[in-house]
């Protein structure tokens, strides 16, 4: 890889912000990153705070990539996508979906912890009456035989992302059901994403551009991985979110709704959000000042923690380009 900006350049006009959101998704009920300026716009340094620094590191290579570098030229104008529902109960599908006009593809989230199957099956029912196609996460929540048993109970999805945490378990389960299987966080978080083709257990591939390290990367994937692709936001402020329909705008097919309107899941943005019309939201590059209201902008605390985690993968960005 080319070598990082110096850490000062980055660092110089960055920001550490925190998103509230309308509901807890993926356990947090607040979104907390960070966006820095370069020469060709913004980028976003978002990893989630589990994670490890190695790990991270790519998601600092998208945010470098996309200050530095800008955009891939697209291929379409606009990108459909699909609504996104939390783990709420059924009478609040309605509400949620209202959010996403003319989206004809809602991801309903499943299996979440201390929520049963039957809060499941009520879920995506109330999706399916609104919206024509309905597809479920479970983010690697079910074992093989739970996920087997509510993959049946659920009944006829789209496809099923993520049902099982390891490639094997995928695999089994993509052997027992007639539902599709997606490969999520065994692309994203693996050492080798091409083990899912390799033990046939995926028909699709949910690819994210920070995790993968930016767009050009996510591109470089979704062109050789052989799957069809699904480009899916990593709970994005409107920054990252640009970087994610760039991508998904240049790729040479588009087959599914993606999943990149998540910004309708935060009650403010670093920025105008992605806002679906007609089922799609439009390409667009963020290189204005970005307005930051006091309200949105993480304690001097995490500020620092932060400024920290980005000087270690900095570190090792530079350390893999042998600098």
């Amino acid at each position: 890889m080319a070598d990082p900006p110096e850490l000062g350049v980055l660092l110089a006009d960055a920001h550490v912000i925190r998103l509230p959101m309308r509901t807890r998704f993926r356990g947090i009920t607040e979104r907390e990153l960070m966006v820095f300026r370069g020469p060709a716009g913004w980028g976003e340094f978002g990893p989630f705070t589990e994670y490890g620094d190695h790990e991270a590191a790519n998601w600092l290579a998208a945010g470098i990539e996309a200050a530095h570098l800008g955009p891939p030229a697209p291929r379409r104008d606009r990108v459909p996508i699909n609504a996104t529902v939390p783990a709420v109960p059924a009478d609040q599908v309605a509400e949620v979906l209202s959010r996403y006009p003319g989206a004809a593809t809602a991801k309903v989230k499943v299996a979440e912890h201390g929520q049963s199957l039957d809060d499941d099956v009520a879920r995506v029912a109330a999706a399916r009456e609104i919206v024509g196609s309905v597809r479920v996460d479970a983010n690697g929540g079910w074992s093989v035989d739970e996920a087997i048993a509510a993959i049946r109970t659920i009944g006829e999805v789209e496809y099923v992302e993520q049902p099982c945490a390891t490639v094997p378990e995928l695999a089994a389960v993509r052997r027992a059901v007639d539902v599709p299987i997606a490969a999520d966080e065994s692309i994203r978080k693996a050492d080798d994403p091409y083990r899912v083709v390799a033990a046939d257990a995926a028909d699709i591939a949910v690819v994210k551009v920070a995790p993968l390290g930016g767009m050009r990367a996510t591109l470089s994937l979704a062109e050789s991985i052989g799957l069809p692709v699904v480009v899916s936001s990593a709970l994005d402020s409107a920054v990252g979110m640009a970087a994610g329909v760039a991508a998904a705008a240049a790729l040479p097919t588009l087959d599914h709704a993606c999943g990149l309107a998540t910004g309708t899941l935060f009650t403010s943005d670093v920025a105008e959000p992605f806002v679906p019309s007609e089922g799609a939201v439009l390409p667009r590059w963020l290189r204005e000042d970005l307005v930051l209201p006091a309200a949105v902008r993480a304690p001097a605390d995490r500020d620092r923690w932060w400024r920290e985690r980005l000087g270690r993968c900095h570190a090792i960005l530079a350390s893999r380009s042998g600098c």
